[in-house]
């Protein structure tokens, strides 16, 4: 059975055709010498660029022909179904490898949000669920416990029959209790609003993290337990905090609520910002810190979006 790829083997495949895409899609010069130096960055990236090339090639061999042949005959079904057949051709290399890259997991979980959505559930026990963007989560009710697959949750339980999480890293076990839980590239970042938690880590012992606490579970086990800035739960509310952030730090964390490419010129990433930005409309963040910082916002479409350094003007 094909092994299901690690969280951070699937943001290098998600990475990987995004560039693809964007190659694709006629890439400049700063688009080449931004995805060379992605792919300098680290043998893993390296890999996954040449497999999609590889990709690339097998499909490069679609016949012209074979669908201006079938579009030719009148039968208005059989054009309908070719141009949607030519139309998926088209987006197979991106996202026929996206698709084996991704675990099908993903796909098939109980509950999803889209990029740049946050959505809430109420559970049968009358527990509160709230999943961020691009998330995805399993449902087992009757043994009581969430699958985390992708993403990032808000769980408040207000009984005390304890729900499990069941993440890549560990589990975590929550009752009379709120917690938040990420999955990232290489850990799973668990945060207690109130209440207490016992975690079990996937190597070491069973630790117990109390309200204000936050811990990074690793492969390895554990990291070092610490307090946790609650400016980084804003999203419940829908709200994107930065205080005195490098602005690097911030676009990244943006790129996740947002759908295609947003890119910036290196030398933006030390400028800091600060402020309270609404997640429902990213367009209008990119607008407010062009007002703020020294940066151009250069518009390709609405899904490919470049900032780069504003000059001074006399």
């Amino acid at each position: 059975m094909r092994q299901a790829p690690s969280p951070e083997a699937r943001e290098v495949a998600r990475a990987a055709a995004r560039w693809l895409a964007m190659m694709e899609s006629g890439g400049d010069d700063f688009d080449c010498a931004a995805l060379q130096r992605w792919r300098d960055s680290s043998a893993h990236h390296e890999a996954a660029w040449q497999k999609a090339q590889r990709l690339r090639q097998r499909f490069a061999g679609v016949p012209t022909s074979l669908g201006m042949a079938t579009l030719d005959r009148p039968a208005l079904p059989r054009r309908a179904v070719l141009k949607r057949a030519l139309g998926v051709a088209a987006l197979v290399p991106t996202a026929w490898w996206l698709g084996r890259e991704l675990p099908l997991e993903v796909w098939r979980a109980d509950l999803h949000t889209a990029t740049g959505e946050q959505r809430r559930w109420s559970l049968a026990d009358g527990s509160a669920l709230q999943l961020n963007t691009d998330s995805a989560l399993d449902l087992d009710l009757k043994a009581r416990r969430l699958v985390l697959v992708q993403g990032e949750m808000a769980l408040n339980v207000q009984g005390p029959a304890p729900l499990a999480i069941q993440a890549p890293f560990g589990l975590i076990s929550v009752s009379r209790s709120e917690v938040c839980v990420r999955l990232n590239e290489r850990s799973c970042r668990v945060s207690v609003l109130s209440g207490s938690v016992q975690l079990q880590p996937l190597r070491g012992p069973m630790l117990t993290l109390k309200e204000g606490e936050q811990v990074n579970l690793l492969a390895s086990g554990a990291g070092p337990v610490g307090a946790f800035d609650v400016a980084q739960l804003g999203w419940r509310d829908g709200v994107l905090v930065a205080q005195n952030q490098p602005l690097g730090d911030f676009l990244r964390e943006l790129g996740r609520y947002r759908p295609g490419l947003l890119r910036w010129d290196p030398a933006l990433e030390s400028l800091r910002v600060t402020g309270s930005f609404r997640l429902e409309n990213t367009d209008r963040i990119l607008a407010l810190l062009s007002a703020s910082l020294p940066l151009h916002v250069q518009t390709r479409t609405r899904y490919w979006v470049t900032l780069t350094l504003r000059k001074n003007t006399v």
